[in-house]
């Protein structure tokens, strides 16, 4: 990291809520801190931390996940799934906790969600070895073993434990699947309808090609996005609607899932380089993620988006917008903005830019009633030298 970055790095994370102030809107004067660094990459015996994920729990505890990288920025090699811990709504982060040791293997993609019914948070995660690629796996050089594996941990005590990774690939991952990713970003618990309590994380993965097909599984066309869910609190889980329209035109990738106020489901999915008009995708589910209501399409007002990991998160309240945050120059990752949306995804307005900076993967998180947080990846020189906590208050979305 630069002298410029740190010494920038230094100031945010010092700033008081008096000098906040001084930069914030009237609607900002009472929510607290503005910003915070839970993560920079070189420290915590990390070379880089990268794809944030945040929940807060029934107690008002901010948890805030990611990948510790330990042999530099790729995917692929000794990555562990740590978190951090806040008590006062993101403005300061207790020691970093490793939750999920890779021991010399790759796993990651944080799904978060707090369970209803107990109040228990629920962790899911992806695996696989780390001597293997993700190019590897969907070209079908790997075993089994070696390949990618789903993993389930609870907390029943506001994020301090975790129960050790426990393996529910069979579950959720058909015969013929290579890749498997869960979100990254939170999942969602439902709160209303005929499957209230259900736990459904938002998730994608990659098929093999037909049988005599000249393809290697590598193209992007194999991507597509699919859903799991729980009802009983994440102790066994089901594959739910399954996104196979592998033809090229809209590549399903890394996703995530919002309920809406009228009960459906909200997916919004990244575009892993399809030949349709836009780097944003989605659609919706009326059962519960057991199958959606039409295939995916380009989200047209999302058109700013690059090709990336997004947020989405549903502000409560019946008249509540729906929220979607993510760079916001399309041929490059930069410019962490929020959007809006006022009719349940049918299309979106830009309501704040977060900075000019680089910018990459974030997730969203309602911090009490009058303050969304956004855990994101940014930098002075790139988009990975930190992980950002940023408070918005609600009133400056619109």
């Amino acid at each position: 990291m630069t002298l410029l970055s740190r010494t920038l790095l230094a100031v945010t994370v010092l700033l008081t809520p008096l000098t906040a102030l001084t930069a914030l809107t009237p609607a900002a004067a009472s929510t607290g801190c503005t910003s915070s660094v839970p993560y920079v990459s070189g420290e915590g015996g990390y070379d880089t931390y990268r794809i944030p994920a945040t929940v807060t729990t029934p107690r008002g505890t901010v948890l805030a996940f990611a990948e510790g990288r330990h042999n530099g920025a790729g995917d692929t090699g000794h990555i562990d799934v740590v978190l951090r811990r806040s008590d006062d709504g993101g403005c300061s982060w207790g020691p970093l906790q490793v939750v999920a040791a890779g021991d010399g293997n790759t796993r990651g993609n944080p799904a978060p969600v707090v369970d209803p019914r107990t109040g228990a948070v629920v962790l899911l995660t992806s695996c696989n070895s780390g001597a293997v690629t993700e190019a590897q796996i969907m070209r079908g050089e790997v075993t089994p073993e070696e390949s990618r594996r789903v993993f389930v941990q609870r907390s029943q005590d506001d994020g301090r434990h975790f129960t050790p990774p426990r393996d529910v690939t069979a579950e959720v991952k058909p015969e013929g699947w290579r890749w498997y990713a869960t979100g990254p970003g939170h999942a969602v618990a439902l709160t209303r309808g005929p499957h209230a309590g259900r736990l459904v994380v938002p998730a994608n993965h990659s098929a093999a090609p037909p049988a005599g097909s000249p393809d290697t599984g590598q193209e992007a066309k194999y991507y597509g996005a699919h859903a799991l869910y729980s009802d009983d609190g994440g102790r066994n889980w089901r594959l739910g609607f399954v996104d196979d329209s592998y033809d090229g035109v809209n590549n399903a990738n890394e996703s995530a899932a919002a309920q809406l106020p009228d009960g459906r489901l909200y997916f919004s999915s990244r575009d892993q380089n399809g030949t349709s008009a836009g780097n944003r995708l989605d659609t919706y589910s009326g059962d519960g993620a057991e199958s959606l209501d039409r295939p995916y399409a380009v989200q047209a007002t999302l058109n700013d988006v690059p090709v990336v990991q997004g947020g989405v998160l549903q502000l409560r309240g019946l008249d509540a917008p729906l929220l979607f945050s993510g760079p916001s120059v399309p041929t490059a990752r930069r410019v962490m903005a929020i959007w809006r949306s006022g009719d349940g995804g049918g299309g979106f307005t830009k309501a704040v830019t977060l900075s000019q900076q680089p910018a990459a993967y974030s997730d969203l998180v309602q911090v009490g009633r009058r303050v969304v947080g956004v855990l994101y990846e940014t930098g002075v020189s790139g988009p990975y030298e930190t992980i950002e906590f940023r408070r918005v208050p609600v009133g400056d979305l619109g």
